[in-house]
């Protein structure tokens, strides 16, 4: 792998990892318009900078991470459910991003549910309900789903938030502050299983990815919060059903996408 494509899928990654438009979906229509070679190094290089991207919500939040215990109880019940679905179906899920059609799928009918959700839940802007352990659980619930490549996980565990009765701007935030445990163990078990594609000559591309991941990702964060509390999701609905149509496109003419 070049260092412009490190950079330019760890610019991608840093964009999309905490909107509600997929990182997978952006990565596979990346790499297929700019024909980046989608070996096993690719595959744990897209996975290794997720490293960079949650490091920006532990600098960017870092004052609430020094917060009592019940803080990280809720992050660790609504991390279980994924954790233990992750570990069990790992193999299958990897299995499931192969499939470049559902990820398409999975983007048009996340937009879809994304204008719906805007819609429905717009009155939960004037809401100031905490988050209780049952209310974080199931949350938690929610990010399994976007075990299916092409949900969103920032996507379904805000829309889990909001539905039950958070508003955007804090269903999001713990959306954020759940990225954390959730991509590291993700991060960590790629990291494990394909640890012999790392040489000593990749390592300064990894290197590079997580640092333009990092940087990029803390300007998306602090768009997002802003954006979504004063004009909610309609605009990524939107966008995530083209860039649906946009892979389906690209897969009808024949364009190779794989990630």
């Amino acid at each position: 792998m070049s260092y412009f494509e490190a950079i330019l899928l760890a610019i991608v990654e840093g964009l999309t990892e905490f909107l509600p438009v997929s990182s997978t979906g952006h990565m596979i229509l990346t790499q297929g318009i700019f024909g980046i070679k989608s070996d096993e190094f690719t595959k744990l290089f897209t996975i290794n900078i997720q490293l960079g991207a949650i490091l920006s919500v532990v600098v960017l939040y870092w004052k609430r991470f020094f917060q009592t215990f019940d803080f990280y109880l809720k992050l660790f019940i609504a991390f279980i459910p994924a954790a233990i679905i992750g570990f069990l179906l790992g193999d299958y899920i990897d299995k499931l991003l192969e499939s470049v059609l559902g990820v398409a799928i999975a983007l048009i009918l996340g937009g879809i549910i994304l204008l719906f959700i805007d819609k429905k839940f717009s009155s939960n802007e004037y809401s100031n309900k905490k988050i209780f352990a049952e209310d974080a659980l199931k949350i938690g619930f929610f990010q399994c789903i976007a075990l299916i490549p092409g949900v969103s996980r920032s996507g379904a565990t805000i829309i889990g938030g909001m539905m039950q009765g958070l508003s955007r701007k804090a269903a999001a935030e713990f959306s954020f502050f759940l990225a954390v445990p959730t991509m590291f163990a993700a991060t960590a078990y790629k990291m494990l299983k394909s640890y012999q594609c790392i040489t000593v000559e990749n390592i300064p591309v990894l290197v590079t990815g997580n640092i333009v991941a990092f940087i990029v990702a803390m300007l998306s964060i602090k768009f997002f919060i802003g954006f979504l509390t004063l004009n909610g999701f309609k605009i990524f609905g939107y966008y995530r059903i083209v860039a649906g149509v946009v892979i389906l496109t690209l897969l009808a003419m024949g364009v190779p996408l794989e990630i």
